[in-house]
């Protein structure tokens, strides 16, 4: 009995270094801190998280974004200051502002003031607002990369009609993975 147990179990030690569970390069390619890092990354300079994800087209979209928002906010805020400062001249007894001659009424120039303060405060909402997009779309991208989209995917509608057992027409939705 003994002599037939030991050739079993030396072929089974010696088969056991043939026979694998699973791909062990496959199992290394997944990182689960990687939307993590590419969200951090843009988080501390934005657009290198979408380098970092190998999407660097997408960096130029990214400071154009967040380039137009600032020149909005930048310009909207001289405006400001410009109507409150011709303002604040004429309320003291000065004729030399920049406005003399195109806007007469003091109520304009306070009006000016309240456009461009409303314009420069949704400017910065806009600057605030890419930037957590900008991260938000780093985290996805990341995350998606995991996702299995080789060619093999398909969607194929399948017509059955079977007379011999079920005398029913129908449809079938087949997926093939």
């Amino acid at each position: 009995m003994i002599n037939k147990i030991i050739p079993v179990l030396l072929l089974i030690v010696a088969s056991s270094s043939l026979i694998f569970s699973q791909d062990e390069a496959q199992k290394d390619e997944i990182d689960i801190l990687r939307p993590s890092k590419a969200a951090f990354y843009s988080a501390v300079l934005p657009g290198l998280g979408q380098i970092y994800n190998n999407k660097a087209w997408k960096v130029p979209i990214v400071y154009a974004a967040i380039g137009v928002s600032a020149y909005a906010y930048d310009f909207n805020k001289k405006k400001f200051w410009s109507y409150r400062d011709a303002y604040k001249r004429r309320k003291a007894g000065f004729t030399d502002d920049e406005y003399q001659g195109i806007i007469i009424n003091d109520d304009r120039l306070l009006d000016g003031q309240d456009f461009h303060k409303k314009y420069k405060d949704l400017s910065m909402v806009f600057i605030v607002g890419f930037y957590f997009l900008n991260i938000l779309d780093a985290n996805i991208d990341a995350h998606l990369l995991d996702f299995n989209v080789n060619e093999d995917l398909s969607f194929k509608p399948y017509f059955e009609n079977d007379e011999l057992f079920n005398p029913n027409i129908g449809l079938k939705i087949k997926i093939s993975l």
